[in-house]
């Protein structure tokens, strides 16, 4: 037991912890005080428009009739020639907005005027 006691004491010793720092309070500092835009003759700049959110896409496939897709393709040709390229989506998309104009009864015209086809994927030929 002396033996450990003395080894103890030749080892050095350690600070286990610091004294704390004293706390001090400080004081908030005052600020200058800060003249108006106006007053000074500045002009703000200008506020930044709202960021306007892009809409979120769809992605679809659907039949059409071989005939109504010629007429698609001739659509395209005609913007073109108008000095003002579209793309098959842009061209659907102006035929929906077109047709959200439309009265009922024009609508309704429009749909008859429209054959029904059979759904889903045509059989390879």
């Amino acid at each position: 037991m002396q033996a450990t006691a003395q080894s103890a004491a030749a080892l050095p010793t350690t600070k286990r912890s610091k004294a704390a720092p004293k706390k001090t309070t400080r004081k908030p500092i005052a600020k200058p005080a800060v003249k108006n835009a106006k007053a000074s003759g500045k002009t703000a700049s200008p506020a930044k428009p709202p960021k306007v959110k892009k809409p979120k896409l769809v992605r679809d496939s659907f039949t059409i009739p071989k005939d109504e897709y010629t007429a698609l393709a001739e659509l395209k040709q005609r913007c073109t020639r108008l000095e003002h390229p579209a793309k098959k989506s842009e061209l659907l998309r102006a035929g929906i907005k077109a047709l959200t104009g439309l009265s009922d009864k024009s609508l309704l015209a429009a749909l008859k005027a429209v054959p029904s086809i059979k759904t889903g994927r045509p059989k390879k030929a």
